[in-house]
This record gives C-alpha cells, sequence and structure tokens, in this order.
C-alpha cells in the first residue's frame, strides 16, 4: 500500500462503519495545475470518461459524496498516463477534503478533486 492510502482506507472504511450513506455522482471536476507557467485548468469530466491536460491523460472512473450532501466530501477514482508512456502515473481515489492524502505525485503537473458533479 502506498504512503498515505491507508488513511483513505481507514476514512472510507469509517464512512461505512458510521453506516453514512455515500451517492454516486454524474461525473467530477477536478482542477489541474501546470507548475511551469503556473496555470489552473478545470477539468469538467463524466464518469468513465478521459481528458487531456498538457501531457497527461486524465481519467474518472466514478466520484462519490455523502448522501444528500453533494457539496459535502467527494472522493473520486482517477487513473492518470503519460502521453507516450505505457505504465500509470497515477491510480487510485483523491479525496477532495485531503487532496495531499493520496496525491499525484509529477515534475510538472499536479491534479486534484473538488467535487462531484449531480446532473
Amino acid at each position: 500500500m502506498r504512503p498515505g492510502l491507508a488513511g483513505l482506507v481507514l476514512l472510507m472504511a469509517g464512512t461505512a462503519a458510521t453506516g453514512e450513506e455515500v451517492s454516486l455522482g454524474t461525473g467530477a471536476i477536478l482542477r489541474g495545475l501546470d507548475k511551469v507557467n503556473g496555470k489552473t485548468t478545470d477539468l469538467d469530466m463524466e464518469n468513465g470518461s478521459s481528458l487531456s491536460f498538457g501531457r497527461l491523460v486524465v481519467s474518472l472512473g466514478e466520484c462519490r459524496y455523502p448522501e444528500g450532501n453533494p457539496s459535502g466530501d467527494a472522493y473520486a477514482f482517477v487513473t492518470i498516463r503519460e502521453t507516450g508512456k505505457a505504465d500509470l502515473v497515477f491510480s487510485g481515489w483523491m479525496v477532495a477534503s485531503s487532496p495531499a492524502l493520496s496525491a499525484l505525485d509529477h515534475a510538472r503537473y499536479d491534479v486534484w478533486v473538488t467535487r462531484c458533479k449531480t446532473q
């Protein structure tokens, strides 16, 4: 297990243990930062879709949020590849309230989830 992933597992287990229900969003809004030019870009994504961001291809599996609270703590399953490379740069759950918990580790780009979409 990667560092920080244990905390995410505990967070998700805690949600299940407390009986808190979650809803599946229709997609997510992710934010990308190009560290070279300082430009941020919002990535409006549907579940199961992929978008290009610079040299990255970002794919969203799904986004979940607390039942009845779409502005609550979203978490999304994201995979990221770099164009022209076979290996994944990132694969896992990103949590909106704790972006450093499970973060993309890339020299030029940062990507994190901001919220789920409900429509």
